[in-house]
């Protein structure tokens, strides 16, 4: 039977507060569920570079009798991302032996760090509405977004050739949401069946012109009187998300710390002493980096 010491106490606080984080976190992403996520679990520090294959462009020959391949030499593509952002919430606990008696205790200090984080990394995410410029924008600002142009959005995609087996998604505004919710051919259930009325009943609109439509409060704002909302359509492929592992701190300076690892997303949860405060102090941080990877993949949806 293992003794209890210190040490495994203080292990055991940080595993749970990491085992914690994470799931929160994910569950108050938009962005960052939907684009491309790259996650290896290696070290890395903020500014380095990471190399992101694009697969290459292949064309399709006819093979007459009696001819020969043509052989082709394809470029593998490649998309740098900077891990540029080394995002970072911290707080402290007087008493941390409570929260292994009371769980409960962990969702109030956790959640206000998780949000924090979460809204820095989808605010980052839309901000890459304007390198979106191989496809004309779609939509006028200070106007209300209509059927039209989301048709417009959608042609434009499949015009870049966007395989048709990968989902499209339209990240709008709380205002644009409720534009959409109002198109009638589509929040009525006379001609828009069951998916109607849930945009009715529900206020969901689920699903238009083939975008899974979501909303964002982070959705990025241009000019004034009228202000422009920037909302995106893209797919997958069309944005990457590029998250490392923090290095451990050095062993004997007093801090401990966990990974919280899920999918392809981790972070590093921190705790230390504050003798200032006489309080136990844990920092959730994450290193990560967002780029456009391809730019026929989306186009900007303005309203």
């Amino acid at each position: 039977m293992g003794v209890i010491t210190s040490a495994n106490v203080a292990n055991a606080i940080v595993k749970l507060v990491a085992v914690d984080a994470l799931p929160a976190l994910m569950g108050n992403l938009v962005m960052g569920n939907l684009v491309n996520r790259d996650f290896e679990p290696t070290l890395a520090q903020a500014g380095d570079t990471v190399n992101v294959p694009i697969p290459p462009t292949l064309t399709a020959n006819n093979l007459a009798e009696g001819g020969t391949v043509v052989a082709q030499s394809p470029n593998l593509g490649n998309a740098q991302i900077v891990l540029n952002t080394h995002a970072e919430a911290t707080f402290q606990i007087p008493d941390v032996t409570k929260v292994l008696a009371v769980p409960d205790l962990l969702h109030l200090y956790m959640q206000p760090a998780v949000v924090a984080l979460a809204e820095k990394i989808e605010n980052d995410l839309l901000a890459l509405y304007s390198q979106f410029t191989a496809n004309t924008p779609v939509g006028t600002g200070g106007s209300a977004v209509t059927e039209a142009v989301i048709d417009s959005a959608e042609t434009a995609l499949f015009q870049a050739k966007v395989p048709a087996s990968q989902p499209k998604y339209l990240v709008v505004d709380a205002s644009t949401y409720s534009q959409l919710r109002q198109i009638t051919r589509f929040s009525e259930f006379q001609t828009a069946g069951e998916a109607g009325l849930r945009a009715l009943i529900d206020g969901s609109v689920g699903k238009i012109k083939d975008f899974f439509v979501f909303r964002s409060q982070f959705v990025q704002k241009t000019g004034s009187a009228p202000v422009t909302t920037n909302n995106i359509a893209f797919s997958r492929d069309g944005i990457g998300l590029v998250v490392r592992r923090l290095p451990q701190p050095l062993q004997g300076t007093g801090a401990i710390a966990e990974y919280a690892e899920l999918g392809n997303f981790g972070m590093r949860v921190t705790m230390s002493y504050q003798p200032n405060t006489l309080a136990q102090q844990f920092t959730v941080d994450v290193l990560y980096g967002g780029a456009v990877l391809r730019n026929t993949h989306g186009v900007q949806v303005r309203s």
